[in-house]
């Protein structure tokens, strides 16, 4: 149940259309429904602001399709699945009118809100290669109702190209830094910036990268104050934060 919802039935109850044991059924059937094989939080908005979002990965066709038509029962306008695989994409696209965005693996139902947060998100990758992960971010940030500004390819290994960038860098309220490698660009950024940094290190890399282990030890000894770092990855939950951290 919405925020939005739950005003509009205390409100009944004020007015004395709803009475308090009909409002008390319809709380109770709230909280989260069982699936079977998922319990879905549907007092997760409520609580939080924000719907719950669908993880894609190691679901089934079956499980999604389920899960996806529970909420939309339930009335959520807006749903995402992360790290949704093409070929699940192509069939939720017949039956549940998924929009899909390729290169973020994330599936979309619904229209995206106008932004409405305080200032802007900016996304900067040290190379293509994190584009991926970037357009997770992105994506998810925009869902969530904030405007995205992009910097992609923008790394240390040719400075000049994120310095072209500055007026971005210092009117943003939140800096999404995503990077591989060595991962030194959300040292670099929180070095430039008067914003929090959040540091997203990528699997980018030759061997001794370690699959994006060598980044994640770079941003999580960042000298440069105000940089935290989320797991590697977690385009996602990088855009989460940065919406709580435009919000407030």
């Amino acid at each position: 149940m919405t925020q939005e919802k739950t005003l509009i039935l205390l409100k009944q109850i004020q007015e004395g259309i709803t009475t308090p044991e009909e409002a008390l059924k319809l709380l109770c059937k709230a909280p989260f429904q069982d699936l079977g094989f998922a319990k879905l939080d549907h007092h997760r908005e409520l609580r939080q602001g924000v719907a719950e979002v669908i993880y894609g990965e190691g679901k089934t066709i079956e499980q999604l399709s389920t899960i996806t038509s529970a909420m939309i029962d339930r009335g959520q306008k807006l749903i995402l699945i992360t790290r949704l695989i093409e070929e699940h994409a192509v069939i939720l696209e017949k039956s549940h009118a998924l929009t899909y965005k390729k290169i973020a693996r994330i599936g979309i139902i619904g229209d995206f809100p106008k932004p409405n947060g305080l200032g802007k998100i900016v996304i900067a990758t040290g190379g293509t290669c994190d584009m991926p992960i970037a357009e997770e971010a992105a994506i998810t940030a925009e869902a969530l109702g904030n405007e995205v500004v992009r910097l992609y390819d923008v790394g240390v290994a040719g400075l000049h190209r994120l310095l072209a960038r500055l007026d971005d860098i210092m009117e943003a309220r939140v800096i999404i830094a995503i990077a591989g490698m060595e991962g030194a660009l959300a040292s670099v950024i929180g070095g430039l910036a008067n914003c929090p940094v959040i540091g997203v290190p990528t699997s980018v890399g030759y061997g001794a990268s370690f699959n994006g282990l060598s980044a994640l030890l770079t941003m999580l000894n960042s000298c440069a104050s105000g940089v935290c770092v989320v797991n590697i990855n977690n385009g996602f939950g990088a855009a989460y934060l940065a919406n709580m951290i435009n919000r407030n």
